[in-house]
């Protein structure tokens, strides 16, 4: 997964480097492109399933919904001004109000948005906005600076939402995470208004609507509402000047056409009958991490009781259960969770921990597995490291700890350290810096820095001193040990040559030939 990742990073290093300038499809205003069209499918192809399983997962429940989203959608992407994007439209399984896009079309929005629509409208707003997004390159934009400001993209762990995996998501899918919770500048906002409203009224929708639910935002906004500060507003902050601008784009395009509030009442109707369940289930959540399991668990019951179909109930009785240290119970209820929906991340890894835990290393490990498949997280390649490095495959518990150490978590650093001891007898100068150094005499000594976390006990070193005409070595020391180096301080010792100048220091190098963490 991460060799996939780094060569997605160089492809779009690869085009970065080769000057090219375009029209923006959508403003139709000259641009520097350095992600191609290409790139941008791929780039959303590869990272919408990873990003949707860190936000929730899909909502499953309502098939019928998401047809009907889907199809607000394509009707919104048939008129925008790249009906030749790969379009796809999701629906994901958490409370808090926010939609996304991704380069290439990929879009998502969550159940707690559809919660607080009022019309289809409304919903096409917000679709046509989230459209422009992508249409207009946004999302790729964003890329083209951060490679040009850095030369790489930076992939930040954002992890899953309403779970414990939060800056647990590693590998490939940190790029996905990265692209979903992008917030655009305020000319990409105002573009996405202006244009947005444009595809509604090309669709048929009365672009009122986007200034009705504007008008709204802002309101809630001063509120503080606590679902859109860390949802929609936090990526799509509202403003009486965006109200405003959209007054004047209203004018323009003129009011009138279908706002669809009878039918997006019927479509949502039995979301909204089961909110109260899920209310429920974000609370027991809550309660959970405030190790309240008495009160989680009657509330994950009152979720099952208003919403008997939906896997995330049982997943959070799984959690509870795991949190009691009663595995086999944990096991029970992600499996539950399981068969109600196999393709979702969480009971996975967590019936591998759980099996873990009960010393099933074994029966843990395809579970872990499918759940990296999914997703890739900091605990599944930490344990998989673990019964690997039991086995014996030291190669191969070495690359799952380094996938894990890429998490910003203390699994991560956990895992990083396991894998720095197994690979640091092997590679001992991949963590020991060496050089020489001559004190005010001009004695010599050879000095070694510990770049590790760790205390390391003995270091063995040999100095070799090379001709200054050929570069050739011409001579070498015997091998000389060195006790003790503290985590990110140095040692030394003495090497037994004496010289002139400070242009004779070059000529000595110091190879570090073997150490070892301290026990």
């Amino acid at each position: 997964m991460l060799k996939r990742y780094y060569s997605l990073l160089i492809a779009i290093a690869i085009g970065f480097s080769v000057t090219a300038c375009g029209t923006n499809p959508v403003t139709k205003k000259k641009e520097f492109q350095f992600v191609s069209q290409d790139k941008e499918i791929a780039i959303g192809k590869e990272n919408y399933s990873p990003a949707r399983q860190s936000q929730g997962g899909d909502y499953v429940i309502d098939p019928e919904l998401t047809a009907y989203v889907q199809d607000i959608g394509k009707r919104l992407g048939a008129v925008s001004d790249r009906p030749e994007l790969p379009y796809e439209f999701v629906v994901l399984n958490d409370s808090v109000p926010n939609a996304w896009a991704m380069p290439g079309g990929k879009i998502a929005f969550n159940r707690g948005l559809l919660y607080e629509l009022n019309s289809e409208a409304e919903l096409a707003a917000v679709m046509g906005h989230e459209i422009v997004h992508a249409a207009a390159r946004h999302g790729a934009k964003s890329m083209e600076r951060g490679l040009f400001l850095q030369g790489a993209m930076i992939a930040v762990g954002i992890g899953a939402q309403n779970t414990d995996y939060a800056n647990l998501v590693v590998g490939a899918s940190q790029l996905g995470a990265q692209l979903v919770s992008s917030k655009y500048g305020r000319d990409a906002e105002s573009e996405s208004d202006l244009y947005g409203m444009q595809y509604m009224k090309k669709a048929g929708y009365d672009p009122a609507a986007a200034v009705t639910l504007q008008e709204t935002f802002v309101r809630l906004s001063k509120d503080r509402e606590s679902n859109f500060i860390t949802g929609l507003f936090a990526s799509h902050p509202p403003s009486p000047e965006r109200v405003a601008a959209n007054k004047v784009t209203l004018a323009k395009l003129g009011a009138g056409g279908n706002w669809g509030k009878e039918v997006f009442a019927q479509k949502v109707g039995q979301l909204k009958s089961t909110q109260a369940a899920y209310k429920a289930y974000d609370d027991g959540v809550k309660a959970l991490a405030k190790k309240d399991t008495a009160t989680a668990t009657k509330l994950a019951q009152q979720a099952i009781a208003g919403e008997p179909r939906e896997a995330r109930f049982q997943e959070l009785l799984g959690d509870i259960a795991l949190t009691e240290k009663k595995s086999q119970d944990a096991l029970n209820y992600y499996a539950k969770a399981i068969k109600m929906q196999p393709d979702y991340f969480k009971p996975h890894v967590q019936s591998g921990i759980a099996l873990f835990n009960m010393g099933k290393k074994t029966e843990a490990e395809p579970y872990l597995k499918r759940a990296n498949e999914l997703l890739p997280t900091a605990p599944g390649h930490a344990l998989l490291g673990q019964i690997a490095e039991d086995r014996g495959d030291i190669n191969g518990a070495l690359q799952h700890y380094q996938v894990a150490a890429g998490s910003n978590s203390a699994i991560g650093k956990e895992a990083g350290e396991r894998g720095m001891r197994i690979d640091f007898p092997r590679n001992p100068a991949k963590y020991i810096q060496s050089g020489v150094q001559a004190d005010n005499a001009g004695n010599l000594y050879a000095v070694v820095q510990n770049a590790t976390s760790l205390p390391v006990g003995r270091v063995q070193v040999r100095v070799v001193k090379y001709n200054p005409q050929t570069g050739r070595p011409v001579g070498q020391s015997q091998p000389m040990i060195i006790n003790g180096v503290a985590a990110g301080k140095q040692n030394r010792i003495a090497v037994g040559e004496r010289v002139k100048t400070a242009q004779e220091v070059g000529l000595y190098k110091v190879v570090v030939e073997a150490a070892e963490l301290a026990k």
